[in-house]
């Protein structure tokens, strides 16, 4: 057999495929077209035997009929005029007796992604929506929304959209799940399908016949549905009941979402619904599948948030296992901390002390720094959990111990200081742990971190000052600023209690910072201290020793418990994997739009690209909106808009400078990003151009706003009416609204 890759290839099959003893044996001439296409998946270029390989569509065999048209969809791009040959053999198998011909036929006519196909297209895809096979309007229902990718810019086709519609209420489950699919793919410019109260109905009362995949994809589409009455919405939750017991993860989590949503006023049903998924949630968190674990560890964080205790009677499920991959050992271990209560409390700390010997160091620092925070709350078994952990005098350890002790935060030193005032029972016991533990300490948080207690409670430690002075003798090769100015502000506290062990120390110390030190910061800061001291013992004493926060003020307590509703529309997202902030910047890097049921009503963080490529330099992060919170997926019909409108007065009115064309589209995926609905958009080039967009936070405000544009003033005229009387929100509102057109337009405030 010739080289793969030569061009000896190419000639070999094509002297095969044009040879008439091969041609009249089937299985023969089937090999050879398999040849062709084994080649070509394995990136040989193949358009040579185009034209033979369309010849070879000119058969009953529906096995060969396969192999060429998958061929023919490869390089119709490659050779549009030779491959417009073959449309009448597509046309023509699209009316034979076989439908899985029919279906074959139409599927790759609607794949052929080159000019002036879609002429040949409509008729057939019509056709096949009126099929009696099932599959044919399954195929012919995809292909719409393929032929309107074709189309690109063109009208939508009202005609097609209505019989699409008509196909929801096919006998085919597939037919109608694909047809949701179509439908917001088409209407992808004018918000998507719309789910009203029959089609609702109908998609509820056929999920059973749906299989897994279809299921979850209408569950989706019915978030956008709001029940009318608290009876609909019982029966519709009544509907969804047995959804929760599904064996597909995605269903489940689907139902569990559209009963959080439709549930948003009645608390006590969405606690039940919690309820009745925890055994799927701890079961996909046992999955062998590890990203399917790592979400579903994610979501019971989330879960967690409102529900402190949900899941502390299964808290050994969140034990990690030696297999288990490092990002899915962490995830465990803070769902663990956050688990821990009376009765498990020596269980979970037995289990994360064996973590902290483990051979990776992130993870057992992470353990580590696990049991500092729930230290906050079990502070003497903690306490000596990390004592003993001191003595084993491992580095990984040893460096995270005031780490430990700490609450979770990023600045060690602050959180270790917020814990000793918290928890000031602790001091003793840590103060006789920390001597001959300065030897393992490496890294610059560790020793800000060890000097930061050895200035406060010096007195306690007996070694304190000449653990201060070896610090000092090593001044001069220390590389980080920040240990060094805490070495100052700790030498000079000490020297306060213990004044004839530290006043040699501290005065070498001030002579190297004040005449040698290079960094300005250190230099001043030392300056400072020197004309203190000059001031007095006792100014230096009021400065230095001014009276602690007091714990009272609860600056560190735990965050109150967030209601349901404040993540309920970002359940069964990503959101809770990446962070609401970080999804939406990943979203925006990513350059592509979200292909969503949820797209016209999603948050942020299941956006798409806000701004097209050549205005990227001048997208910036959208400005904290303070108290302000919009709540996604809200609903305004024209009717109740127009009506609420008339009846409220202008809040604030202001003028935008404006240059060049405004782009709905992309103002419109833009303003989704920071759930603002459009009710209503004029169309590119319009004079003068309107735009009505309404937006509600989650105290019920709600904000209609109107956009008015005239290109001959070169201004953007911005009405806002609120429903309540409420400066600061509207203020934030306008400075989001503001960013979000600053970053579309060419406007400049």
């Amino acid at each position: 057999m010739p080289y793969l890759g030569s061009e000896d290839v190419v000639k070999e099959l094509k002297k095969a495929l044009c040879n008439p003893h091969i041609q009249a044996d089937r299985l023969r001439y089937r090999n050879v077209i398999q040849r062709v296409i084994r080649h070509m998946t394995q990136g040989l270029d193949m358009s040579g035997v185009f034209m033979e390989m369309v010849k070879a569509s000119a058969t009953v065999d529906i096995v060969q009929k396969k192999l060429v048209y998958l061929y023919m969809c490869t390089y119709a791009p490659l050779k549009p005029d030779l491959a417009l040959l073959a449309i009448n053999t597509l046309c023509k198998d699209c009316s034979d007796p076989n439908p899985m011909v029919r279906g074959l036929a139409l599927r790759s006519m609607c794949s052929l992604r080159m000019p002036g196909v879609q002429e040949y297209i409509q008729q057939p895809i019509l056709n096949g929506l009126r099929d009696k096979a099932s599959y044919v309007r399954r195929v012919a229902v995809l292909g719409c929304a393929k032929m309107h990718n074709l189309h690109g810019d063109s009208e939508v086709d009202g005609a097609l959209v209505n019989e699409l519609y008509s196909l929801l209420r096919d006998q085919d489950p597939i037919v109608v799940v694909n047809c949701l699919r179509s439908l917001e793919e088409i209407l992808k410019q004018e918000g998507g399908v719309v789910i009203n109260k029959p089609i609702a109905h109908h998609l509820l009362n056929r999920m059973s016949k749906l299989d897994q995949w279809g299921q979850a994809e209408v569950l989706n589409f019915l978030l956008r549905y709001q029940p009318r009455s608290e009876e609909e919405l019982f029966d519709i939750l009544n509907l969804l009941d047995s959804f929760l017991k599904s064996s597909s993860p995605g269903v489940v989590m689907g139902a569990a979402k559209l009963f959080l949503i439709l549930a948003k006023k009645f608390p006590h049903v969405q606690t039940d619904v919690l309820m009745q998924v925890k055994g799927p949630l701890l079961a996909a968190c046992s999955s062998e599948s590890r990203e399917l674990c790592f979400a579903a560890l994610c979501h019971v964080r989330q879960i967690l948030h409102s529900l402190p205790g949900h899941f502390s009677s299964h808290y050994k499920k969140f034990f990690c296992s030696y297999s288990e991959p490092h990002y899915i050992k962490l995830q465990k271990v803070e769902v663990l901390c956050e688990l821990v209560n009376d009765e498990n409390v020596q269980q979970v700390l037995e289990e994360l002390r064996g973590y902290c010997t483990d051979v990776s160091a992130d993870f057992a620092q992470a353990a580590v720094f696990a049991i500092g925070g729930i230290a906050r709350t079990y502070t003497d078994q903690c306490v000596q959990i990390l004592t003993e952990l001191l003595g084993l005098r491992q580095e990984h350890i040893t460096t995270a111990l005031s780490q430990t002790l700490t609450h979770c935060v990023a600045v060690v030193v602050q959180t270790f200081r917020d814990l000793v005032w918290l928890c000031p029972q602790c001091t003793e016991a840590v103060c006789q742990a920390l001597p001959g533990c300065e030897e393992h300490i490496q890294d610059s948080e560790g020793k800000q971190a060890l000097i930061w207690l050895l200035g406060i409670h010096g007195e306690r430690i007996p070694n304190a000052p000449y653990v201060l002075e070896d610090f000092v003798e090593n001044v001069k090769s220390e590389t980080f600023p920040a240990v060094k100015m805490e070495l100052l502000t700790a030498l000079l506290r000490l020297f306060l209690s213990r004044p004839a062990e530290c006043q040699d120390t501290l005065g070498r110390l001030l002579h190297y910072c004040i005449e040698e030190e290079k960094d300005m910061a250190v230099r001043d800061r030392g300056l400072f201290y020197y004309r203190l001291l000059l001031a007095g013992v006792d100014e230096v004493k009021r400065i230095l020793c001014s009276p602690k926060s007091d714990p009272s003020l609860g600056l560190l307590e735990d965050q109150a418990e967030r209601p349901v509703n404040s993540w309920a529309s970002d359940f069964n997202t990503l959101v809770p994997v990446y962070g609401k902030a970080r999804w939406a910047t990943i979203s925006k890097c990513r350059g592509v739009e979200h292909h969503g049921p949820e797209l016209p009503n999603a948050s942020c963080a299941t956006s798409g690209p806000l701004v097209p490529a050549e205005n990227k330099e001048r997208v910036q992060d959208l400005p904290d909106s303070g108290a302000l919170m919009l709540v996604p997926n809200r609903q305004l019909t024209a009717e109740c808009f127009e009506k609420t409108w008339l009846s409220l007065k202008v809040a604030h009115q202001q003028v935008f400078p404006w240059q060049g064309m405004v782009h709905p589209d992309t103002l419109q995926m833009a303003l989704q990003v920071v759930n603002i609905q459009t009710i209503a958009m004029s169309r590119a080039g319009a004079q003068p151009w309107k735009a009505y967009l309404s937006a509600q936070d989650d105290t019920g405000c709600l904000f209609l706003t109107e956009l008015l544009l005239e290109p001959e003033n070169l201004e953007m005229q911005v009405s806002v009416k609120q429903s309540k009387t409420r400066t600061e929100t509207l203020h934030s509102f306008i400075s989001v609204l503001e960013t979000v057109i600053g970053t579309i337009g060419d406007f400049k405030s």
